[in-house]
């Protein structure tokens, strides 16, 4: 999918559409990013397989993050707490927060991500080779 630059025109995607991103037993679908929302924020899905790990512990030093549970339950880090997030859940990550994301369960299990201000799909493609080259 070609990135627009208009973030003035409506954007719509069916299920499963967006840019496709793999990492391993984890799937991150961006639906819009700093090219459709005038840089002010980034929408992604990410679904883990079955019994599998995340993205790791991190945290981000300037953004915002929003999280709410698409399918299953997550096993999400905020700070120094593992909580299990069951769908319907919804959880704001301030700026230097640490974080991360786990599926512990026999589901597969997703989240919808607000990334606030927009660009993390900058490291997507970085994100993906490390995958590939640490599977």
């Amino acid at each position: 999918m070609k990135h627009k630059n208009n973030h003035t025109d409506a954007l719509i995607l069916l299920d499963g559409k967006g840019r496709v991103y793999n990492c391993g037993t984890m799937t991150a679908i961006f639906k819009a990013d700093e090219n459709e929302t005038n840089e002010k924020y980034s929408i992604s899905e990410w679904w883990l397989k079955p019994n599998s790990d995340g993205p790791g512990e991190h945290q981000h030093e300037d953004n915002d993050e929003v999280f709410y549970v698409l399918e299953g339950t997550i096993s999400i880090m905020v700070g120094d707490k593992w909580i299990d997030a069951e769908k319907g859940t919804f959880l704001r990550i301030p700026p230097k927060t640490m974080h991360g994301f786990k599926n512990q369960t026999d589901q597969k299990t997703g989240v919808l991500n607000f990334f606030i201000p927009g660009g993390f799909e900058r490291n997507m493609p970085a994100i993906v080779k490390w995958f590939d080259e640490n599977k």
